[in-house]
């Protein structure tokens, strides 16, 4: 006979393997899309990005990668069942997020008053807004999935579940900053 605990933990399985189908199609996507310029690009100097790069991205890299400590911290704690330093850093990695959303859409300001658009004659600068966009979105999922953490994590549940939503959290936010890290770097080499 199982105990709740045991319980607890077999029905979290399969939701906690759904988020990795979810991660690997999500990685699937990114690299198709990269590949996607790459083809469009074919080694053509005209097709290429043409622009230096705002320097917001590399402003972001750094918060995103600052968010991701956090996010580690957050983790830490919840196993150490202390709730008041998750909270704390749970906090710090929303607000970072935040953060990062708002440097990403002044990079596209600055593009665009710098001539680059969506649909602009060379197709290839319309890939950063697709790139930086759908990890925007992303990011926005990670935002909303951190928040509910949060939330959780003020309310009398079990703890076999605030761990399951602290993996939950921190497996789809540092998903999302290597991500993110990799379209910079793909972006660094082809401007």
């Amino acid at each position: 006979m199982m105990t709740q605990l045991q319980e607890d933990r077999y029905n979290l399985a399969p939701k906690k393997f759904n988020m990795w189908i979810f991660i690997f199609t999500s990685f699937m996507f990114f690299a198709a899309l990269t590949s996607g310029f790459i083809v469009y690009a074919g080694g053509s100097a005209a097709r290429g990005l043409n622009i230096k790069l705002p320097d917001a991205f590399m402003y972001s890299t750094g918060v995103i990668v600052l968010s991701s400590i956090t996010m580690f911290l957050a983790s830490r704690a919840a196993k150490a069942l202390d709730r008041g330093k998750q909270q704390i850093y749970l906090t710090l990695t929303i607000i970072l997020g935040i953060a990062f959303f708002i440097i990403q859409l002044s990079a596209w300001s600055y593009l665009i008053k710098n001539g680059v658009y969506f649909s602009n004659p060379n197709a290839s600068q319309s890939f950063i807004y697709v790139f930086t966009g759908m990890h925007l979105l992303h990011i926005f999922a990670g935002l909303l999935l951190l928040a509910h953490t949060l939330w959780r994590s003020t309310r009398s549940i079990e703890q076999v579940k605030n761990l399951y939503s602290m993996q939950m959290s921190s497996i789809f936010w540092h998903f999302v900053d290597i991500i993110w890290i990799y379209l910079y770097v793909f972006l660094l080499l082809n401007q």
